[in-house]
């Protein structure tokens, strides 16, 4: 007959043989934390620790284990291990580093769901690691927005450049209004058009290659001033320096320009 696993400790700081109580993760680690703690970053716990405690003589569904009240809660130990850690003095537990979005928003989530206001804050800034916002610029937007953090939406704002203009559907979507919607896709069409501009004047290329031989392929030749062999553009759209620019360049120019039309960035033409 099989018999359930005993619940593990938590690691320090949460294995301090003081504690007043226990917080069970919904994977069976045992948090022994301190009420005080809790109760100063969130008025649920000062809320639910006002409340008679059970104890071993009562009759209550709730376990007692060395004397304490053993309270389960739904979030696991990935999620309550660094909510846990936000909540206690930086004297005894580092803030954690969070370096994944689903780990982000699991604690984002236990945060408000806990009333931890300051920490929900917290929490919101490291969405914007680079390594997060990178790859979830739309989500971290949405986020942002919700929590009403500008800085971070701006900064969010900027790195959705990397993405089409019409994005494809995200679940954080929900998070935010339509016109909060509009404003970032009018952002990103306006940053679009002024890359356009670019292409009908190219004086930016000559300001920062002043003299044609700074940029011999660009117009077909080579360093010592004879035409290399590559075609010459018929278009005349491109006149770098005086000179009729050579075909592969005048392409990679109109491809380049219409990927910018979508995803109006640096990393685009990197």
């Amino acid at each position: 007959m099989s018999t359930a696993s005993e619940p593990s400790c938590a690691l320090s700081p949460f294995d301090h043989e003081k504690a007043d109580v226990i917080l069970r993760s919904s994977d069976d680690v045992d948090y022994r934390v301190f009420k005080l703690f809790l109760s100063l970053a969130s008025p649920f716990f000062e809320t639910l620790f006002d409340l008679p405690q059970p104890s071993e003589e009562m009759s209550t569904d709730v376990e007692i284990k060395d004397g304490l009240p053993d309270i389960p809660l739904s979030e696991d130990s990935k999620t309550l291990d660094p909510l846990l850690r936000f909540c206690y003095p930086c004297t005894l537990a580092d803030d954690p580093a969070l370096e994944d979005f689903r780990d982000v928003v699991n604690v984002l989530e236990a945060a408000k769901k806990y009333s931890l206001d300051a920490i929900e804050k917290t929490v919101c800034k490291t969405l914007f690691n680079p390594k997060i916002l990178e790859v979830n610029s739309m989500r971290c937007f949405a986020i942002a927005c919700r929590a009403r953090m500008q800085d971070e939406c701006v900064l969010a704002a900027k790195h959705t450049l990397r993405e089409p203009l019409v994005p494809m559907w995200f679940q954080e979507i929900e998070l935010i209004t339509s016109s909060e919607l509009l404003s970032l896709l009018s952002y990103h069409k306006k940053c679009s058009n002024a890359v356009q501009v670019l292409q009908g004047d190219i004086s930016w290329i000559t300001v920062e290659y002043r003299q044609w031989n700074a940029a011999p392929w660009m117009v077909g030749m080579n360093p010592s001033g004879n035409y290399c062999g590559c075609t010459r553009s018929t278009s005349g759209r491109f006149n770098p320096f005086g000179f009729v620019s050579a075909q592969w360049w005048e392409s990679f120019m109109d491809s380049t320009f219409v990927d910018l039309r979508d995803k109006p960035c640096a990393e685009t033409v990197r």
